[in-house]
């Protein structure tokens, strides 16, 4: 009976221990509970009053209404043409500043609807939304969504950035509740739908208005202001300008919402607004690829300020429009075309950049490098005028070989003994690479060089087919200044800039920069270029009065080139694909020679017929058979170069004493014939002239003395894969 009742007891001792530590356990927890409690509500007391501490602060720092109304942050420049129309305003656009009772209901209804359903019920954050947003991340989002109120956004576009940071948001919170203190709901919301940005520049409604509907916020209709509230969310990508359909779907979005919640009744929410009349952008033209160029030019033109800029450009809109439609009209199916017209004093009439600005903004007549092909040969037969050619010499169109290379005409033909002029106009190959073998092909280079050529160049032999990359601006610069009589000019896009009070920040200086090439060298190669579009490879390039200009074509049809001038202005004319495949019947005297023809027509028709200077009045050392004469005269009549065709400025020596002599007649210099050269051979050893005249003009013989070393050289930096096209 003992042993029974002390099992009893031990049972009963060790379920009230078990009892006792439940109650302590839960006892434990209740405690830290209320701990949590207490402690929490405690800190969120805490939390609250900082908040509110914040949110008052906040609020008597805020502007007033009308101080935040005024803000306009942001730079407008308005881009004027050479008639002082204009042609494009880049930068914030606001339009008018519409009061709340000024808006459409139907605009306030949109915008609720699409950013914010609950506006008028909140205190500047949406704890609903807040808490939704938290729901759908925990339930499978791998991100919080946007919970911004339209409160919220004011806030970010008036004081802050675009940063996702925590810090921000917080902020951001911070002033939405303050500027729920501070306005009434009706306040908050003109001030949001006269500053938030629609895309395009344009800031507020009435702005985004009138650029995509052409008329005042104040008349917009249910479709217009659905597009409009559809913007909010991604501006460039619902742009009704760049995607209309992307646009009406958008829209579409915005009615079924207002009509969800109330705000408009089923026949309104039927409105398709696909049938909405948009303005036609003119900013998304070929004009935009000339204001990309031409307006980073501003950063080192005008001091560093924040007021609107009017831009008066050298821009002839005319010239404009008939330069992209004759760039669209021609460019091969697949190719692309660029176009570049310059004024005699470099004044940029026209440029297009491609076929289609919006598809591509991508800018080919001043940033694309394409081979020239026979259009560089202007640099080759500009150094041989120099050396002393003339278009009338006569030279030989034969098979030649220079240092393992073997250049070959289009077609494979050779015509034999020819005049310099008809071996340029017909683009003949194989006279080209023995002109540049006797000139150097690092004369050549230096030629190009001179007359602005910037990109890299080779001086292997195929240099002088066109192996080396240009810009489409800087080959017809330098066609330009052949226009020009052989002096530079330097191309130019801004007249003037002012403020808008009328002040000049910028005045454009007009002036030459000196002379490139004498007038003799400058009146042959306009002999020459002329002589291409009356009988040579350019003909599709006449327009029915004086035109000279140059084709070049590269291997396998990948590039055509056409560049010539007439009346005064130059013009340059690229065609071919992006990825440098081949284009089909492509060359410099089809589609390019057609579209300078097309653009030229317009370009010249209020301008006078000039006839070209094509008169050569050679200087007397190239006149005369011996050297004496160099030592009569004035030396300041003679043009000089060295021996890598730099030019060296008369009267002028490198040391006191030394005499300046001109081309061929210092001791060693290299020269090449001049136009009393005896008829030359056969070119089997690669030159178009005799070798008992190129031993007279470089001065080999008794008392010759060695040629001396070059004062600047060309690096060769190995041989490197070139391809050419036979032909111009």
């Amino acid at each position: 009976m003992a042993k029974r009742g002390s099992r009893r007891t031990a049972a009963a001792n060790q379920q009230r221990s078990q009892q006792s530590k439940r109650a302590r356990v839960r006892s434990g927890w209740r405690l830290w509970l209320r701990r949590l409690v207490i402690w929490g509500g405690a800190l969120a007391l805490i939390g609250a009053l900082f908040l509110g501490a914040a949110v008052v602060f906040a609020e008597r720092s805020l502007p007033s209404y009308n101080s935040l109304a005024a803000t306009q942050p942001g730079q407008t420049v308005v881009v004027r043409a050479r008639d002082g129309s204009e042609l494009i305003e880049l930068g914030p656009s606001y339009g008018q500043w519409l009061n709340s009772d000024q808006i459409p209901q139907v605009m306030k209804d949109a915008m609720v609807s699409v950013e914010d359903r609950r506006f008028y019920s909140h205190f500047g954050v949406d704890p609903i939304g807040l808490v939704r947003a938290i729901y759908v991340w925990m339930t499978g989002d791998k991100r919080i969504q946007a919970t911004s109120t339209i409160t919220q956004q004011l806030a970010r576009n008036l004081f802050l950035n675009s940063n996702r940071s925590f810090d921000r948001k917080v902020r951001e919170a911070v002033l939405a509740m303050a500027l729920e203190m501070k306005f009434s709901k009706q306040q908050i919301l003109a001030l949001y739908l006269n500053k938030v940005y629609f895309g395009g520049g344009a800031y507020g409604i009435d702005s985004a208005s009138r650029k995509f509907f052409s008329h005042p916020a104040t008349h917009l209709s249910v479709g217009e202001a659905a597009i409009i509230a559809g913007l909010v969310k991604a501006p460039s990508r619902f742009s009704p300008t760049a995607d209309v359909d992307a646009a009406v779907k958008r829209a579409n979005v915005v009615l079924a919402l207002m009509r969800e919640q109330g705000r408009i009744s089923a026949s309104e929410a039927a409105v398709n607004p696909a049938t909405v009349k948009l303005k036609k952008d003119s900013n998304e033209n070929s004009v935009r690829y000339f204001t990309d160029w031409v307006l980073p030019q501003l950063e080192v033109m005008v001091p560093d300020t924040t007021e609107p800029l009017e831009v008066w450009t050298t821009l002839d809109p005319g010239m404009q429009n008939a330069a992209a439609q004759a760039i669209k009209a021609n460019a091969p199916k697949g190719a692309q075309g660029a176009l570049v017209s310059l004024d005699r004093d470099g004044a940029i009439l026209a440029m297009v950049g491609g076929t289609d600005y919006v598809t591509s903004n991508y800018n080919r007549a001043t940033e694309a490098m394409r081979q020239p092909g026979s259009a560089w040969k202007l640099f080759v037969y500009i150094a041989a005028l120099e050396a002393g050619y003339t278009p009338d010499d006569r030279v030989k169109d034969v098979p030649v070989t220079i240092d393992g290379w073997s250049p070959h005409n289009a077609g494979g033909s050779y015509a034999g003994e020819m005049s310099v002029r008809d071996a340029f106009a017909y683009s003949k190959n194989t006279v080209a690479a023995q002109l540049g073998n006797e000139v150097g092909f690092g004369t050549v280079a230096s030629v190009a060089r001179r007359f602005g050529i910037t990109t890299p160049i080779s001086t292997y032999p195929a240099m002088v087919l066109g192996s080396s990359e240009v810009r489409v601006i800087q080959l017809t610069q330098a066609f330009a200044e052949i226009s020009d009589g052989g002096f530079a000019i330097q191309p130019y896009g801004i007249v003037k800039v002012t403020d808008t009070k009328g002040d000049v920040l910028f005045q454009h200086q007009p002036g030459r920069f000196g002379q490139l090439i004498p007038d003799y060298v400058a009146a042959g190669m306009t002999d020459m270029l002329q002589t291409t579009v009356a009988t040579g490879t350019a003909r599709a390039a006449q327009i029915g009065r004086p035109v000279a200009g140059k084709t070049g074509t590269t291997s396998l049809n990948k590039d055509g080139w056409f560049l010539g001038f007439s009346s005064g202005i130059t013009t340059g004319v690229w065609m071919g694909r992006d990825d440098a495949k081949p284009v089909p019947g492509l060359h410099g005297g089809s589609a390019p020679a057609k579209a300078f023809a097309d653009y030229m027509n317009y370009a010249v028709k209020d301008r006078p017929v000039e006839q070209f200077k094509t008169e050569l009045k050679l200087p007397e050392w190239q006149q005369e058979p011996d050297d004496e004469h160099y030592y009569d005269g004035n030396p300041g009549d003679y043009y000089y170069t060295d021996e890598q065709g730099n030019l060296i400025q008369p009267n002028k020596p490198e040391t006191p004493g030394q005499m300046a002599f001109p081309p061929g007649s210092e001791p060693g210099a290299q020269s090449a014939p001049s136009r009393n050269s005896p008829n030359p051979p056969s070119g089997d050893n690669g030159q178009a002239a005799s070798d008992d005249f190129l031993d007279r003009a470089i001065g080999k013989g008794p008392g010759a003395s060695p040629a001396p070393p070059p004062r600047t050289t060309l690096q060769q930096t190995g041989p490197r894969a070139v391809t050419v096209q036979p032909g111009g």
